[in-house]
């Protein structure tokens, strides 16, 4: 089972008494403002999510990682690898992404955990490149982004909803871990 740890984080696959914590994180308008259109996710369409993301790991040997605090063992979200088929523009892609419960934002965990998450592609899964896809506008994202090293790689537009997106990207060969 692929866990990483952090001094403040585990990263790790998904258990079944994720599903309401995470479903609690979706259901907040404030976190999912810059997600897709911006609608909130029940509880079935977070199972079903979660369903999505195991089948990545196995499929692809990557995936979403539940982020969990290790100082409470709280579910913080998610951080981690996919394939932004969404995009097809930027095919063959892996990009890196991160959804954190609001409590959880301000306090560095989503760069902790991205951070982790490049040095997992790099060193365990030996990809080259990674690329990250945030609607124009996230300026917290955009910060992450910064914070990883990527380097902005084109402006586009969500291919469903119209609104623009900046793609970055870095070399994992110039990722400092």
């Amino acid at each position: 089972m692929t866990e990483i740890r952090t001094p403040r984080l585990l990263l790790r696959r998904w258990h079944d008494d994720d599903l309401a914590p995470l479903a609690d994180i979706n259901a907040d308008p404030q976190v999912m403002h810059w997600i897709d259109d911006g609608s909130v996710r029940d509880v079935d369409q977070t199972a079903e999510d979660i369903e999505r993301w195991e089948e990545e790991w196995d499929e692809e040997g990557f995936g979403l990682f539940a982020v969990e605090l290790l100082a409470s063992g709280e579910l913080a979200g998610f951080a981690g690898l996919s394939v932004p088929e969404f995009l097809p523009e930027v095919l063959p892609a892996v990009a890196i992404s991160w959804r954190l419960g609001s409590q959880f934002w301000g306090q560095g965990y989503a760069s902790e955990a991205a951070h982790a998450t490049l040095e997992f592609a790099l060193q365990d899964r030996g990809l080259d490149r990674v690329i990250s896809i945030n609607r124009v506008g996230n300026d917290a994202s955009e910060n992450v982004i910064r914070k990883l090293g990527m380097k902005p790689e084109r402006e586009t537009e969500h291919p469903v909803y119209g609104f623009p997106l900046h793609v970055h990207a870095i070399d994992l060969t110039e990722f400092h871990a």
